[in-house]
């Protein structure tokens, strides 16, 4: 485990975008739990097991998206900003 605090939130890939132009082809995740006008991001469609087999994700999947940062990257909370 780390020592980095993290949140993880629940997604699902919405839509593979195939590439163009030199760019790589990227999944669309809708992150559940994210603000409407910013739950939807794109990112290289690459995953990689520990033993080097590389994947992509499918239109649909359920994924996890993990925020983590440094300890001094971050304020102590004050409790009145608690969701859920």
């Amino acid at each position: 485990m780390s020592d980095k605090p993290a949140v993880t939130l629940p997604g699902t890939v919405e839509k593979i975008i195939p590439p163009v132009a030199g760019e790589p082809e990227k999944a669309q995740i809708a992150v559940d739990g994210a603000d409407d006008l910013y739950r939807e991001i794109r990112v290289k469609n690459k995953l990689e097991y520990q033993n080097g087999k590389k994947v992509g994700l499918k239109e649909g999947a359920q994924v996890d998206v993990t925020i983590e940062a440094e300890p001094e990257a971050t304020t102590p909370s004050n409790g009145k900003n608690k969701q859920g």
